[in-house]
């Protein structure tokens, strides 16, 4: 897939604020400070779409971004981040769930995981409730880059994998990226192409 333009459309508190034209959306979440802004600018190439910040739990909103004038990228807030208040931790909380749970146009959501560290707590708690929701979902490695080598990044990922076969018959499509190196872009927006020809395919057919 090749991203001809990618512009800010609007940024929402709660899932009925959120577009109203039916139009495709791939979300992106992480635990606080695992680079999602920095992906999701890598993927769009487009340095100041998502905004970059050293203090992790800085998105607070639903913020859509038009790719192609096709389907919507969808920059949620982190989870996890402990230096935010309780009533603001609730409060990312309730978007959080708002969305995935009344976004039916949602087509697959993108939960980031830092590559270099050993499962987390909360990232197994999410990917979690999203299977208990029946919530179509991927994950994302980010930062493969602060690996020492492609042998490394494979044993993080079979480590990954064995913890979630623990509860998981079928493990969930498997991604990684650097931004620095724009690493896994390619793999990242084919595997959109794919999920929307296969929505518009479904449209067909319908």
């Amino acid at each position: 897939m090749k991203i001809t333009s990618a512009t800010f459309r609007c940024s929402s508190a709660k899932s009925s604020q959120c577009p109203a034209d039916g139009i495709p959306e791939f979300a992106f979440i992480g635990r606080s400070n695992v680079g999602k802004s920095s992906l999701i600018n890598m993927l769009t190439n487009h340095k100041g779409l998502a905004k970059v910040s050293g203090t992790p739990g800085k998105t607070r909103l639903i913020n859509h971004f038009l790719i192609n004038h096709q389907w919507y990228l969808v920059d949620l807030p982190g989870y996890g981040y402990a230096r935010v208040s309780k009533s603001e931790r609730s409060t990312f909380s309730r978007i959080i769930l708002d969305y995935i749970e009344n976004r039916p146009q949602m087509v697959c959501l993108f939960v980031l995981i830092d590559s270099r560290l050993e499962p987390q707590k909360i990232d197994v708690e999410f990917i979690q409730l999203l299977g208990e929701k029946g919530i179509s979902f991927a994950l994302i490695f980010t930062k493969i880059d602060k690996l020492k080598s492609q042998n490394q990044t494979q044993s993080h990922l079979a480590r990954y994998e064995r913890f979630l076969r623990h509860s998981w018959e079928e493990l969930p499509p498997m991604l990684v990226s650097s931004s620095e190196k724009k690493t896994g872009r390619e793999e990242i927006l084919t595997f959109i192409e794919n999920c929307l020809d296969s929505v518009s395919g479904e449209s067909t057919m319908e």
